[in-house]
């Protein structure tokens, strides 16, 4: 009997999508373009990928998914965010423009280019609770200011919070897909396969 490779669904509205389907591939999951309401009921975890979080976060509005992706969040469907991920994974975001828009679930206050700039973009690396050192880019990253008794923090740099996970969400400030190391994918494709189970 063939087990069925999870389909985990990438939100292809903006942002790093292409890296992160080579990521889950690379990971053993079967990887889905989300870009409306009805792609979510093919799939059985979501990314939430780096790029613009209020671009992101409009896009969800015009393309009619944030309300059925909050509500299939809200429902256990598993999700990874990535740099803006995390920030639209948050319930309450600092330095927040008028209009932005977040997923919520992660019990976490997050702060929007934490680390700085496009100029102060680096990479260094990371020590995540259960994978060991992580090469880790941060591009105009956030941080988690403050996180919920619920929240396991995964990681740290410099002091701060960049890798959280609430049940079923995860959350990294940096950017793993760029870094071909598919780690932290095949960790969340583990918790994908833990839910469906």
């Amino acid at each position: 009997m063939t087990v069925r490779a999870p389909r985990v669904g990438v939100l292809a509205l903006q942002g790093d999508v292409r890296e992160h389907v080579a990521a889950l591939r690379v990971a053993g999951a079967e990887p889905v373009a989300v870009r409306r309401p009805t792609d979510l009921d093919e799939v059985d975890g979501i990314i939430v990928p780096g790029g613009e979080s209020t671009t992101i976060g409009k896009l969800l509005v015009t393309f009619e998914v944030l309300e059925p992706l909050r509500a299939a969040l809200a429902k256990g469907l598993p999700a990874y965010g990535s740099c803006a991920g995390m920030i639209l994974l948050a319930d309450r975001v600092l330095d927040a423009t008028d209009d932005q828009v977040v997923l919520g679930g992660i019990d976490m206050t997050v702060r929007r280019n934490a680390f700085g700039r496009q100029v102060d973009s680096f990479e260094g690396p990371v020590t995540i609770d259960g994978i060991g050192e992580f090469d880790a880019v941060f591009i105009r990253a956030p941080w988690a200011e403050e996180v919920g008794d619920e929240v396991e923090v995964l990681g740290r740099a410099a002091d701060r919070i960049v890798a959280v996970r609430q049940g079923s969400l995860l959350a990294t400030s940096f950017h793993p897909e760029l870094t071909g190391d598919s780690r932290i994918h095949q960790m969340f494709v583990t918790m994908v396969k833990e839910r469906a189970a």
